[in-house]
């Protein structure tokens, strides 16, 4: 039987999966040691569980596990990546004539990205910003015109939040690779989701984030290449120098346990489980677009299985979530940035205005959407866009 509220935000956060959950509890309360204790058993238990989640986490983007940088989620990962890389080799800006370390990046990053951008802007970084077209993609003729000799960094999103659009992540990090620059990739939304491969895509560093993938909220992860090229980060948080000497502070045992678990779900049930929810996605969407009353935002093909991204033409304002959130979780941009009244900066970057970017609502689904919830969502909001219809038209013949 149908329950309702009806979830259709799995791109904010997902639920722990019951399987993760079961996997987390002994280190809660029997297995409750401190991983950095080396003198006793409960330690060195906590230990080994670090050292299982870790290789099980490495394994699923074809990292090694001495690659794994534990995190408390994807916006201390890419805040780590970008200031940890410009502090590291900001000095390649002084010896090329004493300009200021060059990063490369989007304008439809994530605010983990962006705003981290703002924040080194005004310590000295030289950050250029890429338009993208309407489908959400870059040039990457402008990409390659932007490199300088100051440029240390390239930083470009998976896919993204929002559109779940794809970005060509190899020839991007080829681009980045013939110039000797170091390539980071927030791939928040895509692993897990997608077969990522740090090594087949050519990807230097890389941010993730358990509660994205049926994990726990507080827990992410930065990859960081160890061979051609070995990269090498300045640690932003000291005192103790926990993982390495990069990222200091009594590790999260039970996070990152469900961490770990989590990901060897997606990795054994990723490809049945993306194929499922694009079949989903696709009933959802085809029942919107074909009355030509909506309009899909982002590239149609390139893009993640379980998200769609729709403009709904007598859908004033947020007046349609408004009037569906009862029932319906979805969601009108990124959750960092849902209490803004702003129109999403990613769909004004593809060039939609205020009026439309207002007026669009993005449905991701995941491991636990069910058909019968999707047809629910499709009857109630054509209920709903029926009856905004008929008041927009009574209230222009008023």
């Amino acid at each position: 039987m149908r329950q309702l509220p009806i979830y259709l935000d799995y791109n904010a956060t997902t639920p722990c999966d019951p399987r993760v959950v079961e996997a987390m509890m002994p280190y809660f309360t029997d297995a409750f040691g401190n991983a950095a204790s080396r003198n006793h058993s409960f330690g060195w238990q906590a230990e080994e569980a670090v050292d299982l989640a870790r290789e099980q986490v490495a394994t699923l983007i074809g990292a090694g596990p001495e690659e794994i940088i534990f995190t408390s989620g994807a916006t201390e990962a890419c805040n780590l990546a970008l200031k940890g890389v410009f502090e590291t080799y900001a000095a390649k800006g002084n010896r090329a004539g004493g300009e200021a370390g060059h990063i490369i990046t989007s304008n439809i990053e994530h605010k983990a990205v962006l705003d981290t951008c703002k924040h080194l802007e005004k310590t000295g970084a030289d950050i250029t910003y890429l338009e993208v077209n309407e489908n959400g993609f870059p040039d990457l003729s402008e990409l390659e015109a932007a490199i300088r000799p100051t440029t240390i960094l390239i930083a470009l999103m998976y896919a993204n939040n929002e559109t779940g659009t794809i970005m060509p992540i190899k020839e991007i990090s080829a681009i980045a690779k013939k110039r000797g620059i170091i390539f980071f990739t927030d791939a928040t939304q895509a692993v897990g989701k997608i077969r990522v491969d740090v090594n087949k895509d050519g990807i230097d560093l890389m941010s993730f984030s358990a509660h994205k993938l049926y994990g726990p909220k507080g827990v992410g992860a930065l990859y960081i290449r160890r061979k051609n090229p070995r990269v090498k980060i300045t640690a932003q948080i000291d005192g103790g120098g926990h993982e390495r000497g990069i990222r200091s502070g009594t590790l999260n045992v039970p996070g990152i346990v469900g961490f770990g678990k989590a990901c060897m779900i997606c990795m054994n049930e990723m490809e049945d489980e993306s194929t499922r929810i694009k079949i989903l996605r696709n009933k959802l969407e085809n029942n919107f677009l074909h009355s030509g009353e909506a309009d899909l935002n982002g590239d149609k093909d390139q893009r993640l299985p379980n998200v769609t991204n729709i403009s709904f033409k007598y859908a004033e304002g947020d007046a349609l979530i408004r009037s569906i959130s009862k029932n319906i979780a979805v969601s009108s941009g990124a959750a960092c940035t849902s209490a803004t009244p702003e129109p999403s900066h990613v769909l004004r970057a593809l060039g939609l205005n205020d009026e439309r970017a207002h007026s669009s609502i993005r449905f991701s689904l995941g491991r636990f959407t069910t058909e019968e919830e999707i047809d629910h969502v499709v009857k109630e909001v054509n209920d709903t866009l029926e009856e905004l219809k008929k008041s927009r038209s009574f209230i222009q013949n008023v």
